[in-house]
């Protein structure tokens, strides 16, 4: 069965950055009074933030948006670690993973 990522990666960025639910939520611009919930219900998965409130999450938690859909911890370390590349790196890290061209 498949198991929606989002929730996942949202609690372990969130979590790594030392913040708590409503200090993420209020950061990226929820009200006061509803934060601790709303970022609640999107760790637990009863919710799924839209895209436009998942970048923002991504940004606030320094994690690249693509990274909340990997669906394995292997992907999801790699994602934060290439992001932080500049755009030569990553060029010469697709030749090596490609190899030998033909």
């Amino acid at each position: 069965m498949f198991q929606n990522p989002i929730p996942i990666r949202l609690k372990q960025a969130r979590a790594k950055s030392g913040i708590t639910q409503k200090q993420l939520g209020i950061l990226i611009g929820m009200d006061e009074n509803s934060a601790s919930g709303r970022m609640n219900h999107y760790e637990k998965g009863r919710h799924i933030p839209d895209l436009a409130t998942l970048k923002k999450i991504a940004d606030e938690l320094d994690v690249p948006l693509n990274y909340f859909f990997c669906e394995d911890e292997t992907t999801a370390e790699l994602v934060i670690e290439i992001s932080k590349l500049d755009i030569e790196k990553k060029l010469k890290l697709i030749q090596e993973l490609k190899g030998p061209s033909k």
